[in-house]
């Protein structure tokens, strides 16, 4: 059950950052484009920026997520180096856990932020603002997932990788 979680989480994770990727790129397109219409056509789009904040909204949501996932977030493990083992497992633990909270925390007010603003359209768009702060209780969900994930696999001795993932470098 285990090993099947963690290629479900696994595999949700490289399509967040997939999404996120895309997100990037389109939100780059979109504030060329605006640029462009700004400076050569002398007529901006209305509808670009917000267009770009919805857009990183979603996709700084789902690289945080999937952050959680691949263990690719700043931390600094200064104390936890110089701790005895049994100790630094322990601060993992927690560490992971309070993770977790914060993406349980993101489900509940990010969740309100969503049915508070539903109502509410962005004018340039013509779509929800509650739509545009979807993402974040979805990546709140996947951050809770991914961190008690990782503090299960600590407590249960997995080894759980640090180092840089190689598609990065």
């Amino acid at each position: 059950m285990k090993k099947t979680l963690a290629k479900i989480t696994r595999r949700a994770a490289d399509w967040l950052l997939r999404a996120a990727a895309a997100g990037l790129v389109l939100m780059t397109v979109i504030v060329g484009y605006q640029v462009f219409g700004r400076y050569v056509l002398n007529s901006s789009p209305s509808w670009s920026e917000q267009a770009s904040l919805t857009l990183m909204i979603w996709y700084v949501s789902f690289a945080a997520a999937a952050g959680v996932r691949e263990g690719f977030h700043i931390r600094i493990v200064a104390v936890e180096s110089a701790a005895p083992p049994r100790i630094a497992k322990s601060m993992r633990v927690a560490s992971d856990t309070i993770v977790a909270l914060c993406g349980v925390a993101m489900v509940v007010w990010g969740g309100e932020l969503v049915i508070r603003t539903w109502g509410h359209v962005i004018p340039s768009l013509g779509i929800s603002r509650g739509f545009a702060y979807l993402g974040l209780p979805i990546a709140g969900a996947l951050i809770a997932l991914f961190g008690f994930e990782r503090a299960l696999a600590e407590l249960t001795g997995e080894i759980i990788k640090e180092e840089e993932d190689p598609r990065w470098s």
